[in-house]
């Protein structure tokens, strides 16, 4: 899944530090998030979703991965 949190993070001229206390996680999982290697609860991404002002669908895309014939 692909997501805009790091533009959107950058845009508010926030650290990965800063942004993870306001959302009461670790800098670990802000890192993790930003690089695709981990998909927020959906508990985390109402929180993002709600911090930014934007729905849930507008940060992160869903791709299907293709499979081949």
């Amino acid at each position: 899944m692909e997501n805009r949190v790091e533009t959107l993070r950058r845009a508010r001229g926030l650290s990965q530090e800063e942004f993870a206390r306001a959302l009461g996680v670790s800098r670990q999982t802000v890192s993790a998030i930003e690089r695709g290697k981990y998909n927020p609860s959906l508990e985390l991404a109402f929180q993002l979703a709600e911090f930014f002002g934007m729905s849930i669908e507008e940060i992160f895309v869903y791709k299907k991965a293709e499979k081949p014939l």
